[in-house]
C-alpha cells in the first residue's frame, strides 16, 4: 500500500477536461479542470510529490477543426504545433486551478507547466499504418485533394465522411526529462507531457523535428514514471476500477492483481484497445519494473494512492508483501534514458 508519501505520476484523461456532449466552451472546461485539480491538490497536500500528465484529444481536435474552418484567411499550423497549443491551453488551466486549490489547503508548493516533446522512432510500425483519426470530417472530393496536395492519409469514417489518420507510435524518451527532474527535485508540482508529448523525431546529428502523430497519454505517463523512478503511476479515469467481463454477466471489478494475473486477463481480451487497453498496458509497464500501477476514478484519487480504491497492478514480490523497489526499476530507468537514440 502507498500510505507513506510517494512520488506519483498522475495521468489525467482529456475527457476530464472536456466531457462528451459538451460544447467545449472555456467556462465548461474551467469547471471540469477545477473539479479535477481539487482532487489532485489533495494528493499534494497529503505529502505526495505529484507530477501531472494530461490528455488532449478533444482539445487538439477542436484546434484542428478551427484551423480548417479558417484556412482561407489564416495559414493553418502543422499538427505538432497544434499539440503544443493544446499543451499551453490545458496546462494553463491545470496550473492555475492547482495553485488556487493548494492555496486554499494552505499547502505551499510551486506549480509549473512545461511544454514537452516526446521522442518517437521513425521506424516505429505505427508510421507504416496510420490509424488515429484527427481533425474535421471532409467530403470525398476534398479528402482526395488533401491526399494529393498535403500528402495526408485519409480514410472514410463509418459513413460520416472522410478524416485524416495519423500514426500512433510508442513513446521512446522525454526530451525535457532533465528539466522535469530538476523541478521535481526542487519540490515543484509539474504539469508536463500533455497529450503524450509533442511527437518528435531525433536525427542522427541530434537535431529535433516535430512529426504528425498521436502518442498515447497513458503510455507516455508510464515512460515518464519509469524515467523519474516514481513510486506510482496513478491513471485517473471515469470508472472506479478495471473490470473483467465488463458489462457482461460475469462482470468483476479488479482490486489488487499481479502482473501475471493482469497479463492473463489481457490475453483473454478483456480490455479494448480504444478504452481500457492502453491504461492496463501502462500500469503493467511500471509494475513489471517493481513499481505500482493504479487505475481509479478521478473522484477517488487520494483513496487510490493510499490503497483504498481502484485497481492496483503490482509485481509478484509486492503482492507477497516484499518490497517493490530494487534493481529492476534502476535498469528500466537507465534503459529509458539510453533509448533516446537517433531515429
Amino acid at each position: 500500500m502507498t500510505a507513506s508519501p510517494s512520488t506519483i505520476v498522475v495521468a489525467l484523461g482529456g475527457n476530464a477536461i472536456l466531457q462528451p456532449g459538451q460544447l467545449g466552451t472555456f467556462e465548461e472546461q474551467l469547471l471540469n479542470v477545477n473539479e479535477a485539480t481539487r482532487r489532485i491538490a489533495r494528493l499534494a497536500a497529503a505529502g505526495h510529490q505529484v507530477i501531472v500528465v494530461h490528455g488532449n484529444g478533444p482539445q487538439v481536435g477542436n484546434i484542428l477543426i478551427q484551423q480548417a474552418a479558417a484556412e482561407a484567411s489564416v495559414a493553418p499550423m502543422p499538427m505538432d504545433v497544434a499539440g503544443a497549443m493544446s499543451q499551453g491551453q490545458i496546462g494553463f488551466l491545470l496550473a492555475q486551478c492547482l495553485e488556487n486549490h493548494l492555496r486554499r489547503l494552505r499547502h505551499k508548493v510551486p506549480v509549473a507547466c512545461l511544454v514537452t516533446e516526446t521522442i518517437v522512432d521513425a521506424d516505429d510500425p505505427g508510421f507504416e499504418n496510420p490509424t488515429k483519426p484527427v481533425g474535421p470530417f471532409y467530403d470525398q472530393t476534398r479528402a482526395k485533394q488533401l491526399m494529393l496536395e498535403a500528402g495526408y492519409a485519409m480514410r472514410e469514417d463509418a459513413g460520416r465522411g472522410w478524416r485524416r489518420v495519423v500514426p500512433s507510435p510508442q513513446p521512446v524518451a522525454i526530451v525535457q526529462l532533465p528539466s522535469i527532474e530538476r523541478l521535481v527535485a526542487a519540490g515543484t508540482l509539474v504539469v508536463c507531457v500533455g497529450g503524450g508529448g509533442i511527437p518528435t523525431l531525433r536525427a542522427r546529428d541530434g537535431s529535433l523535428s516535430g512529426t504528425a502523430a498521436v502518442i498515447d497519454k497513458d503510455l507516455a505517463a508510464a515512460r515518464l514514471a519509469l524515467d523519474l523512478d516514481a513510486d506510482v503511476l496513478l491513471i485517473l479515469t471515469d470508472v472506479a476500477n478495471a473490470f473483467i467481463d465488463y458489462r457482461g454477466p460475469d462482470e468483476r471489478a479488479l482490486q489488487q492483481v499481479t502482473v501475471e494475473e493482469m497479463e492473463a486477463y489481457v490475453s483473454q481480451g478483456h480490455f479494448k484497445a480504444g478504452s481500457m487497453g492502453p491504461k492496463v498496458e501502462a500500469a503493467l509497464r511500471v509494475a513489471r519494473e517493481g513499481k505500482t500501477g493504479i487505475i481509479a476514478s478521478l473522484t477517488e484519487a487520494l483513496e487510490a494512492a493510499e490503497g483504498r480504491a481502484g485497481t492496483r497492478v503490482v509485481g509478484a514480490s509486492c503482492a507477497s508483501g516484499h518490497g517493490c523497489e530494487g534493481a529492476a526499476a534502476d535498469r528500466q530507468l537507465s534503459a529509458g534514458r539510453a533509448s533516446g537514440r537517433p531515429a
